[in-house]
């Protein structure tokens, strides 16, 4: 009598761990399942036996090979296609010859009495009989009713609560007679519980039901998979662990080393030649595979680490599944469900929260806390915060149960009664996830002062100018309606500094959150007057002189944003022609793709040279930045724009400071030289930005991307403010924004990104700095090499993604291009083939 072991299937409920393997060669006890399956028909007589497979076929067939080393014959059936139960069989129908014959799954560890289950089949003459078995939740099986002879009455295929008729399922063993074989047609998906069985049922044919007393573990998820090894080490399955019991329930492989000074607490497992060090400590249901090194001070607890791990000292492991051939750093820690795939690296300090999955070949960073699963991206990040706060899809990456945790980490840095405001953009997730917000704030004793949709600069000139501790905005990811931005602001208004960023991230990490005592739960209350408190201060810091008697017409953009709330209340007091377009809030579609910022563009131009008006402008969807058209109705880019505006206000002021990025063309010198101002170079983060314009004598402030600074108005970047500072500029110039754009030199500045691995980018910029030895070098912010001629060169690796930025800028456009061809090479070489 032959048997049939089932083993294509993917496990894909068993991902990461099956990303790269067969379920079937998953490990329990350091022997796959389905070695463990073969040995029981091995203890029951079954010697020859064919293996279905499907797949990563090849990892199977090279593992087990033709058998011989379990003392048995195998030969494998391969499907080109998923066969289903029965159509995998029928497609290995030619190895079984006409006899009886038995089916298992490779993937689920049982002890099942196969003996007495073929005793069984005979004396009823059964046609098949199905192994059954009694288990808690029957949902995800197919439950089956058998008479008191054990004859099959009934079948009914994963069930719901409301259909659940018994508790006996279907374990997927069987013994059948070989005519059932004709019942399968070849070629074709077919399941023998969904197709063959209720169709022979209805025939009348003789199904038996042989309801086992032994051990079986549907061992299709994570939780089972921890399961199955907890009861393989207690005792409740038989099965044959591979060495011998050092203590009782300790049992050690051949070959492993244990320091005496090491803590065991059994039941656990150490695999073949694995290395457990003095002062680590293993505890219960914990198993090491072959070749596993665990350092001194390293804590597992429940965790199944599978072969040629690296644990090291101070690893904190529990209950947890790490796949083979990784390494676990200094001090990290992986937390209850979590799941490390093959090959992987967990970096010194590193935290994986409960429940993350990380799949094979990722790096997560030292000291990164990783609260989501790293499925695509080849690293973990270190920080939660990239360039626009905390940013992610809608609930995948930013969940409500994320913002909860996130509020309460920075209601954490705060004192108890303190205030915050909260504010948000038209889209519904933002709305959805403030409410999150405010609840986590008022749960940790700190007050809330919301102004609902609001424009962005209003919230942060709120968050300044009165007794908020700080403000925290959502927002829509610009360009992408399906991720939200979470917007954390200091008392000034500003976005958080780096190290108030790293303070928030360690409370977040390791979610130490204050709660308020029933007496200290804080109040939520809304402002009436948010909007005509910024318009009234805002007309009286910017000079708006001259705006009346120049009667100019202007067309203005709001792009359905919360600028639509208002501009209105300013444009009314400041006495000027205004056509206004895309006025409405718009929560349908609360941010804008490149081609649709395109269209209204075009739009916003056609409307301003139609209607003879002096410039238009388009807010962003929150009024922070804008982008400009002028009276000719030519759009103008964001670098030109910063230089029109420049010229305007040095020309006014005819001295002072002016804070610009490294990465602006340095045109922006020649302008303020020439009226007579200077230049403060400063790093690419915005919030190094907004430190430079606290400065008193700072006249200006632009980050080269449509945002701009009102230093007599804030510190912080606003759109709106920028708009009534332009309006006033250019109606005391009497000069348009074509007529100041044609007297500023062009710029011949490009720009290129070069992919660079997370581990590469120290040595690319060791390799630059190398390479420009002997050139002036600027390093506020990455490196800049400057050459005789005036001409520079700026190499930056991105905060948050695997690129490595550069700039080059010449007074020729072929000089300059020959100049980023040639760091582009110094750093391409840097990252290797």
């Amino acid at each position: 009598m032959k048997a049939v072991v089932m083993a294509g299937g993917e496990g894909t409920r068993l991902r990461p761990m099956t990303a790269n393997q067969p379920k079937p060669l998953l490990p329990v006890v350091n022997r796959p399942i389905m070695e463990h399956v073969l040995r029981l028909l091995k203890r029951h007589g079954f010697t020859e036996t064919v293996v279905t497979v499907q797949f990563l076929a090849a990892l199977v067939r090279n593992y087990f090979g033709d058998g011989d080393e379990l003392g048995m014959s195998l030969h494998y059936a391969t499907e080109e296609v998923p066969l289903g139960t029965a159509g995998s069989v029928k497609n290995a129908a030619d190895k079984l010859r006409d006899e009886r014959f038995l089916v298992i799954s490779g993937d689920a560890l049982t002890d099942i009495d196969l003996t007495d289950m073929i005793r069984f089949h005979e004396e009823n003459g059964a046609l098949v009989t199905i192994g059954l078995k009694r288990v808690p939740n029957p949902l995800e099986f197919g439950i089956i009713i058998v008479d008191d002879q054990g004859r099959v009455q009934r079948f009914l295929e994963k069930p719901t609560w409301g259909q659940v008729f018994s508790d006996t399922v279907n374990t997927g063993v069987y013994i059948m007679e070989p005519e059932v074989l004709d019942e399968v047609a070849p070629g074709v998906a077919v399941d023998w519980s969904g197709d063959v069985f209720p169709k022979l049922l209805e025939r009348g044919a003789p199904l038996y039901g042989y309801v086992a007393s032994g051990y079986w573990e549907d061992v299709g998820t994570h939780e089972s998979y921890l399961k199955a090894q907890a009861d393989a080490l207690s005792g409740r399955v038989r099965l044959d662990p591979d060495g011998f019991e050092l203590s009782p329930g300790v049992w050690v492989a051949e070959g492993a080393s244990v320091d005496p000074e090491a803590v065991l607490k059994g039941p656990l497992y150490i695999g073949g030649y694995a290395k457990v060090e003095a002062g680590a400590e293993l505890r219960e249901y914990t198993v090491l595979g072959d070749n596993v090194v665990v350092k001194e001070g390293a804590f597992l607890h429940r965790a199944v680490v599978h072969d040629n791990v690296y644990i090291g000292p101070s690893a904190n492991l529990r209950g947890c599944v790490v796949g083979k051939n990784t390494d676990i750093m200094t001090g990290a820690r992986i937390e209850e469900n979590a799941i490390v795939g093959d090959e992987c690296v967990i970096e010194a300090e590193a935290y994986v929260s409960s429940g993350v999955k990380i799949y094979p070949f990722k790096t997560i960073e030292a000291g990164a806390v990783v609260n989501t699963s790293v499925i695509w991206e080849s690293r973990g990040q270190r920080s939660l915060f990239g360039p626009r706060g905390v940013s992610g899809l809608v609930n995948v990456e930013i969940t409500p149960e994320l913002c909860v945790r996130l509020a309460s980490a920075y209601a954490t840095t705060l004192k108890k009664g303190e205030s915050v405001i909260t504010s948000r953009d038209s889209s519904r997730a933002a709305r959805a996830f403030k409410r999150a917000v405010i609840s986590a704030l008022n749960a940790s004793a700190v007050n809330v002062l919301d102004l609902e949709a609001a424009a962005l600069p209003v919230a942060r000139f709120h968050t300044a100018n009165g007794t908020a501790s700080g403000g925290i905005a959502l927002r829509t990811t610009p360009g992408d309606p399906q991720s939200v931005d979470i917007v954390f602001m200091d008392h000034n208004g500003a976005d958080l500094s780096q190290g108030a960023q790293r303070k928030l991230e360690r409370v977040f990490s390791r979610q130490e959150f204050r709660r308020a005592f029933p007496g200290e739960i804080a109040e939520l209350s809304f402002s009436a007057r948010a909007v005509e408190d910024y318009a009234r201060e805002l007309l009286r810091c910017i000079d708006m002189s001259g705006v009346r008697d120049a009667e100019m017409k202007v067309v203005i953009d709001c792009a359905g944003g919360t600028s639509s709330l208002v501009l209105p209340t300013l444009l009314g007091r400041v006495g000027v022609d205004v056509l206004t377009v895309n006025n409405r809030l718009d929560d349908a579609s609360p941010t804008e793709t490149l081609a649709e910022r395109r269209r209204d563009l075009q739009r916003l131009a056609e409307l301003v040279a139609s209607s003879r008006a002096a410039f238009g402008v388009r807010f962003d969807t929150v009024g922070e930045r804008i982008s400009l058209v002028d009276e000719m109705g030519q759009f103008i880019s964001e670098e030109r724009a910063l230089l029109v505006v420049l010229d305007l206000v040095a020309a006014e002021r005819r001295g002072g400071r002016v804070a610009l990025p490294v990465t602006t063309t340095r045109v922006a010198e020649q302008v303020c030289r020439f009226h007579g101002a200077q230049v403060q170079w400063t790093p690419t983060a915005l919030d190094a930005l907004t430190s430079a314009a606290t400065d008193p004598d700072l006249i200006f402030a632009a980050d080269g991307r449509g945002g701009f600074i009102v230093p007599e108005f804030a510190a912080t970047v606003d759109g709106m403010a920028s708009f009534l500072r332009l309006l006033g500029l250019v109606a005391r110039t009497r000069l348009s924004l074509s007529q100041i754009d044609a007297r500023i030199p062009r710029a011949k500045l490009l720009k290129r990104t070069v992919p660079t691995p997370w581990a590469a980018k120290g040595a690319v910029m060791r390799s630059v700095v190398e390479a420009a030895d002997g050139y002036r070098l600027d390093t506020t912010d990455g490196v800049r090499v400057v050459e005789e001629d005036g001409g520079w060169a700026l190499i930056l690796p991105d905060p948050a993604e695997a690129v490595t930025h550069l700039w080059a800028e010449a007074d020729d456009l072929d000089v300059a291009q020959a100049l980023l061809e040639r760091w582009a090479r110094v750093v391409e070489q840097a990252v290797g083939p």
